[in-house]
């Protein structure tokens, strides 16, 4: 199943119960706009080279859209609308004054220089600059991309409409960027991790985690969670996983993948590969990395208690009914990696009103916002009885629907 498919899917049983009209199905899943562009560039050999960018433009009922920008080789039209889809679903279900959107070019960022990098970035913006900005579009660092990105597109933008930082976060702090931006998605998943545990009488202290991916996400999900006294048996990335039933030193690891830029080379008890710390016998597997990575071929093998989507997707609809049926929990991207937006929506705050906040005060703020979103969404699948993952599409969807029909056509 596709990730549009597998986005309509969740998008269906939701309304389902909320007893959606075919009409305000049709105008809720309908993108405003998909724009598709070239981008030409020169490369340092002096060749010239073609990329195809993308800007989906989901919804913008409850404010200007918001998403990430992604540098991969397989990003294309399919994958960035959804993605865009679910950005309008998980802004409404933190309700933060955003919509959804979603970017990428399809190309290999490990193939391009330093140099090079920039002038995609910057011709990219040349293309979309007229479509982009701090009461559109906003947008995002994402798989491929990072502050520095950010901060290319941040001075493309200004070369067109002056100086305007809000057009774009997750820039560096020197550009006025956010004090915790870069922490926030990873450090979202684990307070969301202390949340869900709550509900079931036990803290982080002690249970045994997995984790898969150790990039951005999954590496300050780890140290979260290690600070807190969770023993992380197993990390992995592109290179392999590392398992130790002891627990991992996390700082050791995340100090060997400053050096490194990999997990490869660290000593642990035993290596695993990635589809086998899947299947590990601990509390929490936290999926960080790709889509699709748990499916119904593998969902059978799962024997994680509660599993928290770190990753876009990384469970496949068929997968999700089967962990269902065999009574493992299930934390939903839609809100498990909602930390991300929700501090880029406070950069955008502070940007607007040429205020700093301090790192603590982001980081409360990062709590209160996801505690709040989480106990209502538990609250919603306790009284209907339904998954974590429908009762966030029912609140993220409703408020989405509210807004468009109070907004009128």
């Amino acid at each position: 199943m596709n990730a549009i498919e597998s986005a309509s899917r969740y998008f269906e049983q939701a309304a389902r119960l909320m007893d959606l009209s075919p009409n305000m199905k049709r105008l809720l899943l309908t993108p405003e706009r998909e724009v598709k562009v070239q981008v030409a560039m020169k490369r340092d050999n002096g060749d010239i080279a073609t990329f195809v960018g993308f800007r989906m433009q989901h919804n913008s009922a409850r404010g200007p859209m918001k998403g990430g920008l992604r540098y991969h080789p397989e990003v294309d039209a399919e994958e960035v609308l959804a993605l865009a889809t679910l950005m309008t679903w998980k802004t409404a279900v933190v309700d933060i004054p955003y919509g959804g959107a979603k970017g990428g070019i399809s190309v290999d960022p490990g193939q391009l220089s330093e140099g090079e990098k920039e002038r995609l970035t910057r011709k990219f913006v040349d293309e979309i600059q007229d479509i982009i900005g701090p009461d559109t579009d906003i947008p995002a660092p994402d798989m491929g991309t990072n502050a520095q990105v950010m901060a290319w597109i941040v001075s493309q933008y200004h070369k067109f409409h002056g100086f305007n930082p809000a057009c774009v976060t997750g820039k560096p702090l020197e550009l006025h960027g956010a004090s915790g931006r870069e922490e926030a998605t990873g450090r979202g998943v684990g307070l969301l991790t202390e949340s869900l545990l709550s509900k079931h009488d036990r803290t982080v202290n002690g249970i045994t985690v997995a984790i898969q991916g150790f990039g951005n996400v999954g590496s300050f999900t780890a140290d979260y969670l290690h600070s807190r006294g969770a023993r992380v048996v197993a990390i992995s990335d592109v290179s392999g996983g590392r398992f130790e039933p002891e627990g991992i030193d996390i700082p050791t690891a995340l100090a060997h993948v400053r050096r490194h830029g990999t997990l490869s080379g660290f000593e642990t008890s035993r290596s695993i590969t990635n589809e086998e710390l899947l299947e590990l016998d601990v509390d929490v597997l936290i999926p960080a990395a790709l889509g699709g990575v748990i499916t119904q071929d593998n969902a059978g093998a799962i024997r994680a208690r509660h599993i928290i989507e770190a990753a876009n997707g990384p469970i496949e609809p068929e997968a999700d009914e089967i962990l269902a049926n065999r009574g493992i929990e299930v934390l939903p991207d839609i809100l498990a990696n909602a930390g991300g937006v929700t501090v880029s929506y406070f950069e955008w705050v502070q940007n607007r009103q040429y205020f700093r906040w301090d790192l603590e005060r982001t980081r409360q703020e990062l709590s209160r916002t996801l505690t709040r979103s989480f106990d209502n969404m538990w609250r919603l699948a306790t009284e209907k009885h339904i998954s974590l993952r429908t009762a966030a599409y029912l609140m993220g969807i409703g408020r989405v629907g509210r807004a468009t029909v109070l907004a009128g056509i």
